[in-house]
């Protein structure tokens, strides 16, 4: 079976369930995306990885990278393989002692594993053909399409970043510590770009 590399392009709440976010995949050089929805918790771990933070204590996908890394267990990359009634499933590819171990996991795990190993995500043709959507956005609207994706962030996000303009750098620096600490990594992402934009 041919395998379609994708890449991660978007994480926001999902349109559909209130309470779930979607983490939209791309197929990579090509136009058609795939849209997974996935719980809160799994939603964050993958936006810590992304975002680069480093929480005080390791969360629970950092810890299994740490167990796999002590092991000497690499992972080669992750595989979408299944979709029965909606349920996407995906498997971890591993590396140990020059032996392939094939291992089961919940798609929004293996994602959060990816993104900490910065290994390759792949499914399957079939998988794209029955839930994949073409991208029929031309390319000088890619501005747009980005948008788009985003569109339920930014709408929760902007009354809060109004917020943010009124601190200084040094107010920011510290109020990220303190929402580190907390473990309010959705808010460290929101400071992190504020600071990003004054800083440039």
């Amino acid at each position: 079976m041919k395998k379609i590399q994708l890449e991660i392009v978007a994480l926001s709440h999902s349109v559909a369930q209130s309470q779930n976010y979607a983490v939209v995949l791309g197929e990579k050089n090509g136009s058609r995306r795939l849209p997974i929805v996935i719980g809160g918790f799994e939603a964050q771990a993958i936006a810590v990885a992304m975002e680069r933070m480093v929480p005080n204590r390791p969360l629970t996908h950092d810890l299994l990278r740490n167990i796999l890394q002590i092991y000497h267990v690499d992972l080669q990359e992750i595989i979408i393989n299944d979709l029965h009634e909606g349920i996407f499933y995906a498997q971890l590819i591993c590396l140990q002692n020059g032996q392939l171990k094939e291992i089961d996991s919940r798609t929004s795990d293996a994602l959060a594993m990816a993104v900490r190993f910065e290994c390759p995500i792949y499914t399957y043709e079939s998988i794209l053909e029955r839930a994949g959507v073409v991208l029929e956005v031309a390319e000088e609207n890619v501005s747009e399409e980005n948008s788009a994706e985003a569109k339920a962030v930014s709408k929760k996000t902007t009354k809060r970043s109004k917020r943010l303009s009124a601190y200084s750098v040094s107010e920011l620096h510290q109020m990220l510590n303190e929402v580190l600490e907390n473990e309010d990594y959705e808010r460290a992402a929101e400071i992190r770009d504020e600071i990003n934009k004054r800083e440039q």
